[in-house]
């Protein structure tokens, strides 16, 4: 049987990263290239909240992502907390649609790393958190097209039942909040605003 792990793992990174201060790094755009390379069928999840719909889970206060990549069948799963650019974690009332997408991004060269793709780059991040991927910097340079992930929320579509629930369960917040951190993920027009006023009152 074939040990992905360690074929992975023994992929030279020689002239495929980038630099960060004094830390290497793989973007994760050159990371999900080599990997389709080797494994053309790999697959990348990106996980959403069953409650709100929202493509982050936050318990309140800060936030984070879930992202797995599968590879021949094999599922790993990374957790990443949405972080400035001084990697603290960000208060989910200051959360915004690019944080979100920087910490996925940055998930999915997590991910593959567990695959052993790049591992060794991320020695030691637990402790100095200074590795970040998918932030300004040189990995600009191969520019890939940035895709909207905004979904249009229409009253009575197949995600109004989740995001009526998560209105319900926050109204504490007001609208105006609520809405904000729907706007992750949504496109909402006024009219639709108009609707979940009604569901805070």
């Amino acid at each position: 049987m074939q040990n992905n792990f360690k074929k992975l793992s023994l992929i030279s990174l020689e002239g495929k990263t980038d630099k960060k201060g004094k830390y290497a790094y793989l973007s994760w755009a050159t990371a999900w290239s080599m990997i389709k390379m080797e494994y053309p069928d790999t697959q990348r999840t990106i996980y959403e909240s069953e409650h709100t719909g929202l493509n982050f889970f936050t318990d309140g206060t800060t936030a984070y992502v879930k992202v797995g990549i599968t590879v021949v069948g094999l599922e790993h799963i990374d957790y990443l907390p949405i972080m400035d650019f001084r990697n603290q974690s960000i208060p989910v009332e200051k959360i915004t649609s690019m944080a979100v997408n920087t910490a996925i991004q940055r998930s999915t060269a997590k991910a593959i790393a567990m695959h052993g793709l790049g591992l060794t780059l991320w020695s030691g991040e637990d402790l100095t958190q200074t590795i970040s991927p998918e932030t300004s910097g040189p990995a600009s340079k191969t520019p890939v097209p940035k895709k909207s992930t905004h979904v249009e929320l229409a009253i009575d579509d197949g995600n109004w039942v989740k995001v009526l629930k998560y209105v319900a369960d926050n109204k504490n917040l007001g609208l105006p909040k609520i809405v904000k951190n729907l706007e992750v993920k949504y496109k909402i027009k006024p009219l639709v605003k108009k609707e979940l006023s009604k569901h805070i009152k």
